[in-house]
């Protein structure tokens, strides 16, 4: 199972979700999502329960849990959607809006 763990301390790093999963049983991954040009916590991690039984145990045990103040959001992680390049385009220019007196 893979659950996503959000609103974590930027202090945490991949070895304190292990640890803390670890509770709940066996934890194939732990890994904290960094930013690349900061090398800095985004808050946000996630980790890979062989079992379901452990990971939904570690779900309801976790969210909510209180660490150094902030409330973890811990749940399954739901698979990522395909990123296209490129944004969705903006609307058109509207033009001018007022009436054309003539």
């Amino acid at each position: 199972m893979n659950i996503y763990v959000g609103n974590l301390p930027y202090s945490v790093r991949d070895n304190d979700l292990l640890a803390l999963f670890e509770e709940f049983g066996n934890v194939s991954s732990a890994k904290v999502v960094m930013d690349r040009e900061t090398d800095r916590s985004k808050g946000f991690g996630f980790v890979e329960m062989p079992s379901d039984d452990e990971g939904s145990a570690a779900i309801n045990k976790l969210n909510g849990h209180e660490i150094n103040g902030r409330a973890l959001r811990v749940n399954e992680a739901r698979p990522r959607e395909d990123r296209r390049p490129g944004g969705g385009g903006g609307g058109g220019g509207g033009g001018d809006r007022r009436p054309k007196r003539w």
